[in-house]
């Protein structure tokens, strides 16, 4: 089977809701991603074969192909095609398994897989809640649905719940993680860990002028234990709280992914290969969980046990995720989102997946290792996992 290798990759760094972000448009927002890539491979944009971008809010200045429109709104020739898909929070990390796909199997040699999520202008929800604001439809869970698995609604806040129930996680181990998560991320953008994967963006100021956003606006270097613990949880006795959990994020990311053909045909040099792609579903009710049975596929698969990776990311979507991951898999917790994760960057749902391919390749690359690892919970009990070695 022929290769397929990673050779750009970019992130916009993220913003709060209604924080340095919410001028932008999300078409607009994703076209820089977009040109970044360009300019960073040095490839001719006529040579890109297709643009697949995540996204999981389509309503409003998301709907009518986001993809699509975020072609249009970037540097790259209209003759460039580009599709919108729905994974949930893995949208983008799919983009990368069916860019990947694509190569390997030889129908395309160069594809960008990206995604983009503006939670401030599409909050969260909004594609099946408008609806029924409008008196349209009982939302996306028909009662044939509900009664196979005892449940009027799927929620991965009761997830998460779940999760730290089944493994015993203490509230103070959830937010001892989400303190760790700020501190690395703080000490990462201090260090410019950060610097070579975001397109810095124009925003406006305050007072009228205008400057860069070019660090994830999330990052609280002035956390402390005590803080996060004074947050109150989500319900009544629970552990999870907003502050244990992932941030509601503004923001764009994206890779080119090539063949080996293409590298030489435009001599672009790849940052790495691809090892393996790997997506299961599972229990839909605790939804979250689902990351440890498919990163153990994946290994498997690939040949390889969990101490040969480097590094991983685990998307912090709720602090007892990558907590029952590491306990489960016996992973090594300090190969585990060395730059911090969505606690303290912020998860911009269908941009998270590029996002972390970006920050765990251009990690790798800091550190010399050689193999890493990203796994993201998703919706429906859904899980991505991609296995990649370093080129770089």
């Amino acid at each position: 089977m022929a290769e397929a290798y990673i050779v750009a990759a970019a992130r916009t760094a993220g913003g709060k809701r209604n924080g340095a972000l919410r001028d932008w448009h999300p078409a607009d927002l994703a076209a820089e991603v977009l040109d970044a890539l360009v300019r960073r491979s040095g490839i001719d944009p006529s040579a890109i074969e297709d643009v697949i971008m995540g996204c999981v809010g389509q309503a409003g200045e998301q709907a009518f192909h986001v993809g699509r429109n975020a072609v249009l709104a970037s540097s790259l020739p209209q003759s460039v095609p580009a599709v919108t898909i729905d994974r949930q929070c893995g949208s983008s990390q799919q983009s990368i398994q069916f860019a990947a796909q694509a190569v390997m199997s030889g129908t395309q040699d160069v594809v960008v897989a990206a995604g983009v999520e503006s939670m401030t202008r599409v909050p969260m929800g909004l594609p099946f809640t408008l609806p029924m604001q409008h008196g349209i439809g009982t939302g996306p869970f028909s009662k044939r649905i509900q009664e196979r698995f005892g449940v009027a609604m799927f929620s991965q806040f009761h997830g998460a719940e779940m999760i730290a129930e089944k493994h015993q996680f203490r509230r103070e181990e959830l937010d001892l993680f989400a303190l760790h998560s700020h501190r690395k991320a703080a000490a990462a953008a201090d260090g410019g860990a950060f610097d070579e994967e975001i397109v810095p963006l124009a925003i406006a100021t305050e007072d009228g002028g205008s400057a860069l956003h070019a660090r994830d606006e999330g990052i609280r270097a002035d956390a402390t234990l005590e803080g996060i613990a004074s947050v109150k949880t989500l319900q009544e006795g629970g552990r999870i709280s907003a502050a244990n959990a992932s941030q509601i994020c503004d923001g764009a990311s994206g890779v080119l992914v090539a063949s080996e053909r293409a590298l030489k045909e435009h001599g672009l040099t790849p940052m790495a290969r691809i090892v393996n792609l790997t997506v299961t579903g599972g229990d839909p009710v605790i939804m979250l969980e689902e990351v440890i049975p498919a990163t153990k596929r994946a290994l498997d698969r690939a040949g390889m046990k969990i101490g040969d990776i480097d590094l991983y990311e685990v998307n912090e979507a709720f602090a007892p995720v990558p907590l029952a991951w590491l306990k489960e898999l016996g992973a090594d917790p300090e190969r585990l989102n060395v730059h911090g994760g969505a606690i303290a960057l912020g998860h911009p749902l269908g941009a998270s997946g590029t996002k972390l391919m970006a920050t765990l390749l251009h990690a790798i690359e800091r550190r010399g290792g050689r193999y890493g690892l990203q796994t993201m919970c998703e919706g429906g009990g859904l899980a991505n996992v991609t296995i990649v070695e370093s080129l770089a």
